[in-house]
């Protein structure tokens, strides 16, 4: 195919993957109410009390739209990946292209378990550690901007390092990785992690250790996960 002809089918891919957007925006903007409160849920069970505020007029209307956007995201993301397989499916051999669905369904699945761990464990722990540090009558009054806001990158953020081994397994399959290698480096990875968990989490060692925890776990899958997809090329 010509090199404007690829360009052409990208565009392509990127207007569907926006409508895809789009669209799962307006579904998500119906249970807008439903969402905010399910975000708002993990401030009920912190020890000190927490009220949000809307501190500007448009506010809530900036908010309602903004997460709405956020979830039609979410909820288009496995049309956006599939897109994105089938934009470089034509450089994959015959028996690559039969991962192409099951790479879609778990990249989709490690996202969705990213963000329900954040959302159970990095979030709860994070506002408990933030709210404690009131003293006296210092009350903790916080923009539900900047709430939304912080737990929307601590969710994202956790979905998005999830991938690993989504990403470890197309990296091993066109030979950029291998199990020796992943295992030589270890040690590296491990500081990495550590880097990319402070980047992620608030600054405290608790927050930094249950996402760094998780993190060297899904590094030694991510070193079975090389090993199988050397194997099976072999």
């Amino acid at each position: 195919m010509p090199f404007l002809d690829h360009l052409e089918e990208l565009r392509w891919r990127l207007i569907k993957s926006v409508a895809a957007i789009i669209v799962g925006g307006m579904v998500a903007f119906l249970f807008i109410d439903d969402i905010i409160a399910l975000l708002i849920a993990p401030t009920e069970y912190i020890e000190s009390p927490m009220k949000l505020q809307v501190l500007t007029v448009q506010g809530m209307f900036m908010i309602k739209w903004g997460l709405a956007i956020v979830g039609g995201f979410i909820l288009a993301l496995p049309l956006i990946t599939y897109q994105m397989a089938k934009f470089i499916s034509p450089g994959l051999h015959k028996g690559e292209k039969k991962f192409m669905m099951p790479l879609v369904f778990f990249s989709y699945l490690s996202f969705l378990i990213g963000v329900i761990f954040s959302y159970k464990v990095m979030v709860p722990f994070s506002l408990q550690f933030f709210s404690s540090l009131g003293t006296g009558d210092i009350q903790n009054n916080y923009s539900i901007n900047y709430y939304f806001s912080f737990i929307t990158w601590l969710m994202m953020g956790s979905g998005i390092i999830f991938e690993l081994p989504v990403v470890v397994f197309i990296f091993s399959m066109i030979g950029l990785l291998t199990p020796s290698f992943m295992r030589h480096y270890r040690r590296h990875a491990f500081i990495v992690i550590l880097f990319l968990s402070a980047f992620i989490t608030p600054p405290d060692p608790i927050s930094l250790m249950l996402m760094a925890i998780p993190l060297v776990l899904l590094y030694e899958l991510s070193i079975g996960v090389s090993w199988m997809v050397t194997k099976s090329k072999s």
